[in-house]
């Protein structure tokens, strides 16, 4: 009875790590890995949390709705396919976004025979010191990646509390390796 007890102890102190990641579809002719503590984002939660005229192919949270898991498709398209003009175009429309952006890892990968850019970073935006409530600055960290065709580009972002980073990294990196897209 100890042993367990103080297994259960060192793994509450050692912090959460994300369950198993199984297959899903998330979209026409795309799936990939989800940890199964993700679930598909209510109607309301997408209003809330991405509000835009055109609503994401798929958006998945946790329960305490801190992690968030989505797929666009971008308003810009590429037609000539040039990657890395688009990347420092993405690049320039994120970083404008925030406060302050740490990259952690940026590039062009192959993922599944399909060319990806993206960007792994943590971000700061301030907070407002004359709004009650929102005074405090607002840290996360993100995954991006962005696969650019003629015709289309899709955009699927990670993001969760930087406090939560090092619990979810090394998924995040297994799930956006794991996308298949016809």
């Amino acid at each position: 009875m100890k042993k367990i007890l103080i297994f259960l102890l060192l793994f509450s102190l050692l912090g959460f790590a994300p369950d198993k990641l199984k297959k899903t579809k998330v979209a026409e002719g795309v799936t990939i890995l989800l940890p199964e503590e993700l679930s598909p984002m209510t109607p309301d939660d997408i209003v809330l949390r991405y509000p835009s005229v055109r609503a994401p192919l798929a958006a998945f949270t946790d329960l305490n709705r801190t992690i968030d898991f989505s797929i666009n498709i971008s308003a810009t398209q590429w037609p000539d396919g040039d990657l890395m003009m688009a990347k420092k175009f993405f690049k320039a429309g994120f970083t404008s976004l925030f406060d302050r952006v740490d990259i952690i890892d940026e590039g062009i990968h192959e993922v599944n025979k399909k060319k990806l850019i993206y960007f792994e970073f943590e971000s700061r935006v301030n907070g407002n010191r004359m709004t009650l409530g929102e005074q405090q600055p607002v840290f996360r960290y993100t995954y991006i990646q962005y696969l650019v065709e003629p015709g289309r580009t899709l955009v699927f972002s990670f993001n969760c509390p930087k406090s939560t980073k090092e619990d979810w990294q090394a998924t995040v990196r297994k799930m956006m390796k794991s996308l298949k897209i016809k």
